[in-house]
């Protein structure tokens, strides 16, 4: 609906225009066939000449006049080239003619850049009164007359020419910065939606290499346990059957709760302390709560119940299962602190360069303002610690 109010705007402008040329040609007209000087067939041939200015703007102007950019082609030149020659002539006969400039100057700046406007004005108005003066001969009250009207009307011309172009150049310039502006308003609402796209995806990559890769892991290492323990220890390997069980069911519901965008199954009714006691049975690690138990926002308790998820499942997949593995789950005034450790051989951190684990852990840490560490050393386990701020508002609470 903008662009056709645009365009409706400017029919009425030319319109505006249409009007204006043809009320100062037939006042020109009028002047030139009722001047008292020179006789009438002069005026009668001087009037001849401004008759095909109709058509000619009609048919050649008005189209040139309305187009984005008239100043591009020959055309202006053509058209004004032939305007002047039937207006300068009509001039030269009879003084009165040059009424019609208050026409024919704003055409010549609405179709020319501004030297050839600057050009063609300085023609119009003193070109007629040099040949004027040079045809009839007039006195010299009649000269200076005529030449300080010449002058006046070309240096209004050049004036209001000039600030009219610069108020159609700044017109522009604000034009392309517009068109800029709305290029980069998409722009980035582009690279808006693609971060977003991105981040959403690291953030799904995330919950599944901490849920449903360390689910199917632990299934592998159960399987596996099951096929060591079938010939000479049934009663482990039905416990481990039914881990499996559980732990596949756990993987479906959070694969439901993954695919519904709701908490993790763990925590679904339950609190962290809790959720973590269910963990750490699948893992066959042992739990330590100490401090006030009391209730947090959803984001904290996701991140620690996720950082602990991955720091099993590395203590499993790397120290293997016969290493003692233990949590400890600290709740302070300030922080929410989670820590996870094993037996196993360790490794160097250092040495350690690419991976999605830790470096997902670290990123879901700093999600919440908090911070994630490894220490370990070879021989000496491993600790994965994470610490989480604790919101003002329900600090020092009571479960």
């Amino acid at each position: 609906m903008g662009s056709a109010r645009d365009v409706h705007a400017w029919d009425r402008t030319i319109r505006l225009w249409d009007a204006y040329f043809a009320v100062a040609w037939a006042a020109t007209a009028v002047l030139v066939l009722t001047a008292a000087h020179p006789g009438w067939p002069v005026r009668v041939a001087a009037a001849g000449l401004l008759v095909p200015l109709v058509p000619w703007y009609g048919v050649v102007g008005r189209p040139l006049l309305t187009d984005e950019d008239p100043a591009d082609g020959r055309r202006a030149l053509w058209y004004l080239g032939v305007t002047l020659a039937l207006f300068l002539v009509a001039a030269v006969l009879v003084g009165e003619t040059r009424l019609m400039t208050f026409a024919l100057v704003p055409q010549c700046f609405m179709a020319l850049r501004r030297r050839g406007a600057l050009v063609a004005v300085t023609v119009i108005n003193l070109v007629p009164v040099v040949g004027w003066a040079l045809l009839w001969r007039p006195d010299v009250t009649d000269l200076l007359g005529n030449a300080l009207f010449a002058v006046v009307a070309l240096v209004s011309s050049v004036v209001l020419g000039s600030w009219i172009l610069r108020i159609i150049e700044q017109s522009g310039e604000r034009a392309e910065l517009i068109a800029e502006l709305d290029a980069s308003r998409f722009e980035n609402s582009r690279l808006s939606a693609a971060h977003g796209a991105l981040a959403e995806r690291e953030r799904m990559a995330r919950e599944i290499h901490d849920t449903l890769a360390q689910g199917f892991t632990s299934l592998l290492m159960l399987v596996q346990a099951v096929e060591a323990e079938l010939d000479h220890d049934l009663p482990q390997a039905r416990r481990h059957l039914r881990l499996m069980d559980e732990t596949a069911r756990q993987n479906l519901a959070e694969a439901r709760a993954l695919v519904a965008g709701g908490a993790p199954a763990d925590l679904d009714g339950a609190t962290l302390p809790d959720a973590l006691r269910r963990l750490a049975a699948r893992h066959e690690a042992t739990l330590d709560v100490t401090g006030p138990v009391r209730a947090l926002p959803a984001g904290p308790q996701v991140v620690a119940l996720r950082a602990c998820q991955e720091a099993l499942a590395n203590a499993r997949k790397h120290a293997g299962s016969s290493a003692a593995v233990g949590i400890s789950l600290a709740y302070a005034d300030e922080a929410l602190t989670v820590s996870v450790r094993d037996d196993g051989p360790g490794f160097d951190p250092a040495a350690v360069h690419g991976g999605y684990g830790l470096a997902g852990l670290r990123a879901r840490a700093a999600e919440v303002g908090g911070a994630a560490s490894v220490h370990s050393a070879p021989g000496d386990g491993t600790l994965v610690t994470v610490r989480l701020p604790v919101p003002t508002s329900v600090r020092s609470e009571t479960p």
